[in-house]
């Protein structure tokens, strides 16, 4: 990818995949690396973070013997999402009248 992803549409990015469903962090990091092509190294810190921000937590789940770490929405997280998504619907609209040739005033 051609574009830097700077943290904030990281964050954006992760809320919204927590958003449809919980997952665990092995999951979460395919994804959004087989998009964004962020890596693991990248993301898990993000994670930390937005637990540590208590827009997430975590619980484990028993599969075949080991523990899985799964990752879901707070409340705060659910409404910061909700906020990422209209922020992003006003930003992507300026970008695409640029991208034209547009002008921002019309």
């Amino acid at each position: 990818m051609t574009f830097q992803i700077g943290s904030v549409l990281l964050d954006a990015c992760v809320l919204a995949i927590l958003a449809k469903e919980d997952t665990y962090g092995y999951r979460l990091t395919q994804q959004i690396k087989e998009t964004l092509g962020v890596s693991e190294s990248t993301l898990y810190p993000v994670l930390r973070r937005l637990q540590k921000e208590e827009l997430l937590e975590t619980y484990d789940v028993a599969v075949m013997g080991r523990n899985r770490r799964y990752y879901r929405l707070t409340e705060d997280g659910l409404e910061k999402n909700t906020e990422y998504k209209r922020e992003w619907v006003h930003f992507s609209q300026k970008i695409t009248t640029i991208l034209e040739g547009g002008n921002l005033d019309d």
